[in-house]
């Protein structure tokens, strides 16, 4: 049996694409730091009658990660699909933020990425296939919000960098740039944003995006 793991499982799309991939079968394995936000994700996936892991760590925390990680492939398998969608928000403009809180932005928004996909992607290009997604977001930088474009920067880089080491041996690497604030019942419902995980993991290699931009109405 397949199994996705959704690393930030929180109420919006972290949780909308653990029922997306659930409602197809897979098993779902998910990385959260709170245990009430592991038993809210884990409750909706359960609803589809499937296997849902519920395993805690911070993804600033290497050994953590790494370890969640593990203990995800040893209960639902190797993994077949790995969404990172875990990040800081916040309004800082320039010279408002701290060096310290800079690098803690930067540890979560894309540091964690790279653990994430240093530890997984090998394993799936071995056997030559697999997905890892990442949620993007600030399509375009902007001066209220510099840490967060300074991270969503580094993560469109990093799916480039994984692409180039880990494409040509069958690990579709990518990101969902979300352009608007996530919220059941508006033009960016998580619900329809899943939709695009589901549809990256499921596009034929001849077809690949490494970006999909989603700006409520449409996605690009």
């Amino acid at each position: 049996m397949s199994g996705a793991v959704i690393i930030g499982a929180g109420p919006g799309i972290g949780q909308a694409v653990a029922r997306r991939f659930a409602q197809e079968g897979f098993s779902i394995a998910l990385i959260a730091r709170g245990k009430s936000t592991l038993e809210a994700a884990a409750e909706a996936v359960l609803k589809h009658g499937v296997q849902a892991v519920t395993l805690t760590a911070d993804s600033t925390d290497e050994v953590a990660l790494r370890a969640a990680l593990d203990q995800a492939a040893d209960e639902i398998g190797p993994p077949e699909v790995v969404v990172y969608n875990a990040a800081i928000i916040q309004a800082d403009a320039p010279g408002e933020l701290p060096a310290q809180g800079h690098l803690d932005a930067w540890a979560v928004n894309v540091v964690g990425a790279l653990t994430a996909a240093a530890h997984t992607a090998p394993a799936m290009a071995r056997r030559g296939r697999g997905s890892i997604i990442i949620t993007g977001g600030m399509p375009e930088p902007k001066r209220q919000y510099v840490s967060l474009s300074l991270g969503k920067a580094g993560v469109r880089t990093l799916v480039t960098l994984l692409d180039q080491e880990y494409g040509a041996h069958g690990v579709h690497v990518a990101s969902v740039t979300v352009a608007g604030p996530v919220a059941p019942g508006t033009a960016f419902d998580p619900d329809d944003i899943a939709e695009h995980y589901w549809r990256l993991h499921r596009q034929p290699r001849r077809r690949w995006e490494q970006e999909v931009v989603y700006t409520g109405s449409a996605a690009s």
